[in-house]
């Protein structure tokens, strides 16, 4: 036996044990419920079914619904010089020379160029002037008087390496700027810079509106966008009531007819299928099927104007029959064959000229006083026409037709 307090080693023993039973025995209960938690399907994340790829992801298109600006086509594009465009455009267009008077046409092709059918209006050919001052005679073609388009060909030395770009009116916008190329007022290579202002309708033609001046002259030249690509054939001026290619004040309401009209008549195609995608109905110009005031002056003034021109012409042929008889009976030496009428040479040679034999002074005298006062009937009515506004063409026209067209009176 174990002396008293004392335990005897066979009990410590069985504490121990038991003690260390009791250990393990709570280990292992702790064991099992932090192992029980732990595979709860409820608190275990949810696996992906496909695992991450490390690779660098495909580039995403920018899309414009979340605020992406798209980048315009034509920022890419390089803008010509100014000078560079206004260099290559005087070395395509040239002045057209018709016995009505001049306007303007472009190089669109070596023996191709394009001009307005106003311009042409009653011509088989016509002469051509370049920027370097070469003439040639250029074929007046196809015409289509409706859009006021006409092509021109050429051939030799009159054909041009030059020539300019058709670009489309199609991509014009109210605001950019547009250059026009042309001979205003007989001044050739001329060049005058504006703004689109609109693209509208006209009967069946689509046309620009710029502000871009344009004077007579003008008429067949180009209007070229910044990038020196042709969008327009300048064409005609606006007031209270005018037609295509009539003269007057403007006040910036200038238009050319669209390029694309021209490019289907150059195709062999209705120039009415050259510009369907441009007609806007809402920027519709009305044409008017009544004259203005302005327009009824001119016409009263062209017919005037012909009334007196035939009555000179009838005075013009009696002072031919005396000019008949001075040369057959009192004149030495060759007549001159140059002229329309034979006595126009009184106002280009002394008083009498030698030519008149001594003693038929007097019978020269009434011829010379006879051709002064047709002289001075002659630009009286002119000068009334030009008031009452008829065209510079349509006088010398009337002029021709009546044999009345001497240069040496300054008309």
């Amino acid at each position: 036996m174990s002396p008293p307090g004392q335990d005897s080693p066979s009990s410590g023993a069985r504490l121990l044990t038991l003690g260390g039973w009791l250990v393990a025995a709570v280990a292992v209960a702790f064991l099992l419920r932090t192992r029980f938690q732990t595979a709860t399907p409820a608190t275990l994340p949810p696996l992906p079914e496909v695992a991450p790829s490390l690779a660098t992801p495909a580039a995403v298109p920018a899309d414009p619904s979340r605020g992406a600006v798209p980048v315009r086509a034509e920022a890419a594009v390089a803008i010509p010089d100014l000078e560079e465009i206004v260099a290559r455009g005087m070395a395509s267009v040239v002045v057209v020379e018709t016995p009505r008077g001049k306007g303007s046409a472009f190089f669109v092709r070596a023996g191709t160029l394009l001009t307005n059918a106003h311009v042409v209006t009653g011509c088989s050919y016509v002469t051509i002037r370049k920027a370097g001052g070469e003439t040639g005679t250029a074929y007046v073609g196809a015409t289509a008087a409706d859009y006021d388009l006409a092509v021109l060909t050429t051939s030799g030395s009159a054909a041009n390496k030059v020539h300019l770009d058709l670009g489309t009116a199609g991509a014009l916008r109210p605001g950019q700027e547009v250059l026009a190329i042309g001979a205003p007022l007989g001044l050739q290579n001329t060049v005058t810079r504006g703004i689109v202002s609109s693209l509208r309708q006209m009967g069946p033609v689509s046309v620009i509106q710029t502000d871009t001046a344009i004077n007579p002259g003008n008429s067949g030249g180009p209007l070229l966008d910044r990038q020196g690509r042709v969008v327009g054939i300048t064409s005609f001026i606006i007031t209270s009531g005018t037609q295509p290619g009539a003269v007057a004040a403007s006040q910036g309401l200038n238009f050319a007819v669209a390029i694309d009209h021209a490019k289907a008549l150059l195709e062999g195609r209705s120039p009415a299928e050259g510009a369907q995608a441009l007609q806007q109905p809402g920027n519709l110009i009305a044409p008017r099927t009544t004259p203005s005031d302005t327009e009824n002056q001119q016409l009263q003034g062209l017919r005037t104007y012909e009334v007196r021109l035939a009555q000179l012409a009838a005075y013009a042929e009696a002072l031919d029959q005396a000019w008949a008889r001075l040369l057959a009976a009192g004149y030495q030496g060759q007549a001159p064959g140059t002229l329309e009428h034979g006595w126009f040479s009184v106002y280009e040679r002394p008083d009498p000229p030698d030519a008149v034999l001594r003693g038929y002074e007097a019978a020269y005298k009434p011829i010379r006083a006879a051709a002064e006062d047709l002289k001075s009937k002659a630009l009286a009515a002119d000068e009334a026409a030009r008031q009452a506004g008829v065209l510079p063409g349509a006088r010398r026209e009337l002029r021709q037709k009546y044999r009345l067209d001497y240069g040496g009176w300054g008309l």
